[in-house]
């Protein structure tokens, strides 16, 4: 509750608007705010341990992140089809931070 109230707070929600934020950046945020709430929370001291480095990495790389999340957009996108998409090509769309997708390979989440 704490991650979707903060992500509603903060405006963070996406945009249809090229330049602004959009489904990507909005999935980031929920990300960081997740792991923000689990590291701050006290009840599971070991799901605290894991997720604190994370969410400092996410925090502390907020604004590169954004920036390769936004760089991507307006741009043709080529997935390989349209009901079925080439999974390898579908994921460098989908996934165009290499700094978010580093810190989910380093946190063994991707």
């Amino acid at each position: 509750d704490e991650a979707t109230g903060k992500l509603l707070d903060n405006n963070k929600s996406p945009s249809p608007r090229t330049g602004e934020l959009d489904n990507r950046g909005s999935q980031f945020y929920l990300a960081m705010y997740w792991a923000q709430a689990l590291a701050e929370q006290t009840e599971d001291k070991e799901l605290q341990a894991h997720f604190a480095p994370i969410a400092k990495a996410l925090t502390e790389n907020e604004q590169k992140i954004i920036g390769e999340l936004k760089a991507v957009q307006g741009k043709p996108a080529d997935i390989g089809g349209y009901f079925m998409p080439d999974q390898a090509k579908f994921k460098a769309v989908m996934c165009p931070s290499t700094t978010l997708n580093n810190i989910l390979k380093d946190a063994q989440v991707a």
